[in-house]
C-alpha cells in the first residue's frame, strides 16, 4: 500500500520543475517500461497492479518493486485509464550535441514544437526510420512530459534529445540546413547530400524568423489538395521517410 507522501510525491513527478528537482519522470505500460529496461536509462522504481503480477518479467536486483492495488495506480497516473504498470526513471544528465557525430547523417531540429503528442510521435517516427538524435530549441516541449513519453511508445529509451540555444547551436555548425517552409524546393526534387540539419518549426507559426535566416536550403512537402497546413509530425514522417530513401 502506498503511504500519502509516495503518492504525492510521484505526482509532483507529473509537473516540469519536480521532474528536474528530483531528476525522475514517469512511464507508464509494461511494452514501454521495458523499452527503457534494455535501454542504459537507469530505473528507480516500478508499480505494477497486483492483478497483472504474472506479467511483471525478470528485473535487475537494484529495481525497487512496489505492488499496489489499482485504486492506487489511479491516485498516480496520469491516464484516465491506468495500464497495470507505471516506473520511476531517472532522468539523463545533460548533454551538450557533439558537432562531429552529426556528421555523414542527417538529423532532425525542432524550433518551438509545443504540443506533447506531437513531440512524441516524432520521436517515435524518427526511431522507425533510424533516427537516434533530435535536436530542439530550448522553447521546444520537454521530452519527458508524461503525455510526450506516452506518445513515443517506448522509442524514447532509443533517441538522444537535446535542448540547446539553436541560434547558437546552428552558427557553430558547418553541416547544410535544410527549412520546412511553404516556399522552398519541393522535398522530392532536392539534391540532398550525404548530411545536414533538417529544421521543422512549431505547430502555428512555423520555423522562428531568427532561425530562418540560418536556413540555406529551404524544403517544401508539395501541395496537392486544398489543406492549409500540414500537421508538424507528418510532415516529420515525410521528412524521414524521404531522408532515409535518398541515403539508401
Amino acid at each position: 500500500m502506498l503511504s500519502k507522501s509516495q503518492i504525492s510525491f510521484i505526482k509532483s513527478l507529473h509537473q516540469k520543475k519536480y521532474r528536474k528537482e528530483h531528476g525522475l519522470f514517469l512511464v507508464e505500460g509494461l511494452k514501454s517500461i521495458q523499452e527503457f529496461i534494455h535501454s542504459s536509462y537507469q530505473i528507480h522504481s516500478i508499480f505494477y497492479n497486483s492483478e497483472q503480477s504474472n506479467l511483471l518479467p525478470k528485473l535487475p536486483a537494484n529495481i525497487n518493486l512496489f505492488e499496489v492495488k489499482n485504486v492506487e495506480l489511479e491516485k498516480i497516473s496520469t491516464l484516465q485509464t491506468p495500464q497495470g504498470f507505471l516506473a520511476l526513471i531517472y532522468l539523463p544528465k545533460n548533454k551538450k550535441i557533439n558537432h562531429k557525430a552529426l556528421k555523414n547523417q542527417f538529423t532532425l531540429v525542432l524550433d518551438g514544437v509545443q504540443d506533447p503528442g506531437n513531440m512524441g510521435t516524432i520521436i517515435r517516427t524518427a526511431d522507425w526510420f533510424g533516427f537516434n538524435k533530435i535536436i530542439c530549441s530550448e522553447d521546444t516541449v520537454e521530452a519527458f512530459n508524461p503525455k510526450t513519453v506516452q506518445a513515443t511508445m517506448g522509442s524514447l529509451a532509443r533517441i538522444d534529445v537535446y535542448y540547446e540555444n539553436l541560434n547558437s547551436f546552428l552558427a557553430q555548425s558547418n553541416l547544410p540546413v535544410f527549412g520546412a517552409l511553404l516556399d522552398g524546393e519541393s522535398i522530392y526534387k532536392t539534391n540532398w547530400g550525404n548530411e545536414g540539419l533538417v529544421i521543422l518549426g512549431n505547430e502555428g507559426k512555423g520555423i522562428s524568423e531568427e532561425i530562418i535566416k540560418k536556413i540555406n536550403k529551404p524544403i517544401t512537402i508539395p501541395r496537392v489538395g486544398e489543406a492549409e497546413s500540414l500537421n508538424v509530425a507528418v510532415s516529420a514522417a515525410i521528412f524521414c521517410s524521404e531522408l532515409v530513401r535518398v541515403k539508401n
